[in-house]
């Protein structure tokens, strides 16, 4: 039996709200398919958004060691 006759056997299973549910999966199954990973993934770097001081890029690693604290510079 191929994958696919396994599929629509158990799809004949299945109520009318359990076949809603599965189908509202399959169409976002099949967009996340469609979509570029890469395109996904610069989205979402683009919506980070960061507060902090003005100097927190050049002096991560004095933040990061506790030499300089956030808490000074967000009051």
């Amino acid at each position: 039996m191929t994958t696919k006759e396994l599929l629509l056997q158990q799809i004949e299973q299945l109520d009318e709200e359990e076949l809603d549910a599965l189908f509202a999966w399959v169409q976002q199954f099949l967009e996340q398919k469609t979509s570029s990973p890469d395109d996904d993934f610069l989205v979402r770097l683009g919506d980070i958004q960061i507060d902090g001081p003005e100097d927190f890029a050049e002096n991560l690693d004095l933040y990061l060691s506790g030499e300089k604290s956030l808490d000074a510079h967000l009051r």
